[in-house]
């Protein structure tokens, strides 16, 4: 996976947290994304077009314009796949439950324009707190009434938070009970890309200080889960790393990234080929260990490895959350011009700034318009081309 170097990352987190509040129009049209990358000259032009595509729920578009960056094919050394040759495949979501159960620290991070990574980490969520876990730590947060109110705001912290499957991961946290709170560090001209790691930690270690028998869930992005030397060397140390030297827990680190699709297929990491795996795994050899890449490698416990995604009618299948959500297709005899976004709310929500559950743009009249929901009543909104509401109802999902 290409690189990027630690000032475009931090400049880019916290430029997301200035942008959320400055624009009012977080769910755009594919074309005008596509023309603001034409014309931007900021070095990460093509994570804030990525950020916006998973935003309106353009899995396959995010990552293909996320690969602009720059990439390869990866090659393996014969003496890791005879290695890799020595796991076997077990169910990733089981297997992290049960681990976890011995665990009070669990770290999972995503890829920011990856919306399976958060859809992943939901799917964790109930079976977790069977386990006792209360507590989710997520980035950048920036809502003091999310536990009263129990649901996400659009003006409650990153624009990471305005994808629907960011909210979704929110909204079924807090109904199962967790607590959410935000760990992120409060930028300050003049602090360091060190100093976000330290501030991070001492957040969450703080945390666990107050509550000391509770279990907590850390939801991150990228390279602060690594327990070894991170890639960006200005850190020293990951958010991870910090954790334990500050409160002597050992983290159960979970790698989504590495083992992750690309836009670019050609890129996809070798392990995800010799895994071959139709659902999302976690690779565990004879003695119990779990797979977390080359001999050398410290970043994290293990790595999920995702199957390449199937699609139905141009969605992901696992939006589906293994049948949990129902697909409801949008009829568009009311629709008069095109291309359009829809969304969908949960009820109540819109009408007090709610993130929608899910986004799409239908192109033309001959696409199947289909949304992925929850049971229950949703307001549909439909936008046109000119960002105007022309359509407006209630439809109850079954």
């Amino acid at each position: 996976m290409a690189k990027l170097s630690g000032i475009s990352v931090l400049f880019f987190c916290v430029t997301a947290l200035m942008y959320a509040r400055k624009n009012k129009e977080p769910y755009k049209f594919i074309e005008d994304i596509n023309a603001k990358v034409e014309i931007d000259t900021v070095p990460w032009k093509y994570q804030l077009a990525a950020t916006n595509l998973a935003t309106i729920g353009d899995y396959k578009k995010a990552l293909e314009m996320w690969d602009k960056q720059g990439g390869s094919v990866p090659e393996l050394s014969k003496k890791d796949s005879l290695n890799f040759m020595q796991f076997k495949p077990k169910d990733a979501k089981d297997y992290i439950i049960n681990r976890a159960k011995k665990e009070r620290l669990v770290i999972i991070n995503e890829a920011h324009n990856n919306a399976n990574h958060r859809v992943f980490t939901t799917s964790l969520l109930k079976g977790l707190y069977k386990n006792g876990y209360r507590f989710l730590g997520v980035e950048a947060l920036d809502d003091t009434l999310i536990n009263k109110r129990k649901f996400p705001i659009m003006d409650g912290g990153s624009i990471y938070i305005q994808e629907s499957q960011y909210a979704n991961l929110l909204k079924e946290a807090l109904d199962l009970g967790f607590t959410l709170f935000n760990y992120e560090y409060k930028y300050v001209k003049g602090k360091t890309a060190k100093d976000r790691e330290m501030e991070q930690a001492q957040n969450i270690a703080k945390m666990m200080k107050e509550n000391p028998k509770a279990k907590f869930l850390i939801h991150c992005g990228y390279d602060h889960l690594n327990e070894g030397t991170p890639g960006i060397k200005s850190w020293e140390k990951a958010m991870a790393a910090r954790v334990t030297e500050m409160t002597g827990v050992n983290p159960f680190t979970i790698d989504q990234i590495i083992c992750s699709e690309r836009g670019n297929a050609a890129w996809n990491n070798s392990y995800i080929k010799l895994a071959n795996a139709k659902t999302s795994v976690i690779m565990v050899n004879a003695k119990g260990e779990a797979f977390n890449g080359p001999a050398s490698s410290a970043r994290a416990d293990c790595r999920v490895i995702h199957p390449v995604t199937l699609y139905e009618n141009g969605r992901p299948s696992w939006l589906t959350l293994e049948g949990r959500r129902k697909v409801y297709t949008i009829k568009k005899d009311s629709i008069t011009e095109f291309p359009v976004l829809a969304l969908a709310y949960r009820i109540n929500e819109f009408e007090n700034e709610g993130i929608p559950a899910d986004v799409i743009e239908i192109e033309n009249k001959e696409q199947v318009a289909n949304m992925i929901l929850h049971k229950g009543m949703h307001r549909i909104i439909i936008k046109n081309r000119n960002y105007e509401t022309i359509l407006d109802y209630q439809k109850q999902i079954k």
